[in-house]
């Protein structure tokens, strides 16, 4: 049987729940709970991950980068506090969670989406995070529970404005504040797009000679801000689990 795995982004779904609820722990379990049973009907898939997110405080992304996620407010008070209860909730409901220490979930979610399809597997990642745009192949697909639509490849491009093998470059480029991605300083979105349409990636940008004037002196100056950026933006695949989708199977329903 084809394994179709459902991978949940867990607190990219809680706090946006969280946030039309503050200080409701029932109604913000009632409609997480909802949240997944939907997409479990929706998706029908045979197994099922809630991922956590470990924390980037010490993160391999906060190592090479102090200022990462530094402007990021902390988790409310409130749903820190109830978010165990809410976990406990979601575990009984037969879906089993992946965490690891300093290891931030889109992380852990890419490594192991990539491993399953590769392995002739399908995956739907629920998550509304743009970087999961880097993934998207044969096999694996995104889905927005609040828009109730995939996030697929030809929405994610018109929005960001280059095709999928340019994401990376382009963030490295303009950077992403949501994350605090640098970027390279005076370089926005529509500066970042034109260099991308004339040029195929970083490499061609900064190879000397092919952007002059303001802007090449620009580009030169900051280019290992831009190659840092990349580094940062760029999802690990790599990692070493240790999990066997075994114990993520779903129960048969009663």
């Amino acid at each position: 049987m084809t394994v179709q795995l459902l991978l949940i982004d867990a607190l990219n779904l809680i706090r946006r729940i969280h946030a039309t609820i503050p200080d409701n722990q029932t109604a913000l379990i009632e409609r997480c709970d909802s949240a997944i049973k939907k997409a479990l009907r929706q998706h029908g898939p045979s197994h099922a991950m809630l991922v956590w997110d470990g924390g980037h405080q010490h993160s391999w992304r906060r190592e090479l980068y102090p200022q990462y996620k530094a402007q990021r407010k902390p988790m409310p008070d409130d749903l820190a506090a109830n978010l165990p209860a809410l976990q406990q909730h979601l575990e009984q409901m037969g879906l089993g969670s992946v965490r690891q220490d300093n290891i931030e979930a889109d992380d852990l979610i890419a490594t192991i989406a990539v491993k399953v399809v590769e392995h002739g597997g399908h995956v739907v990642i629920l998550s509304t995070d743009k970087g999961f745009g880097q993934l998207h192949r044969v096999g694996l697909t995104q889905w927005d529970h609040f828009e109730g639509e995939a996030l697929d490849l030809p929405k994610l491009e018109q929005k960001v404005g280059v095709p999928q093998h340019q994401l990376l470059d382009f963030w490295a480029l303009a950077g992403d504040s949501g994350n605090g991605i640098p970027g390279v300083p005076g370089i926005g979105k529509k500066t970042a797009q034109k260099l991308l349409q004339q040029h195929q990636n970083l490499s061609q940008i900064f190879t000397p000679g092919t952007v002059e004037g303001k802007l090449g002196d620009t580009l030169h100056q900051h280019r290992y801000q831009a190659r840092l950026s990349y580094a940062l933006v760029r999802l690990r695949q790599d990692l070493i689990l240790n999990l066997s989708l075994n114990q993520f199977r779903l129960r048969e329903p009663a």
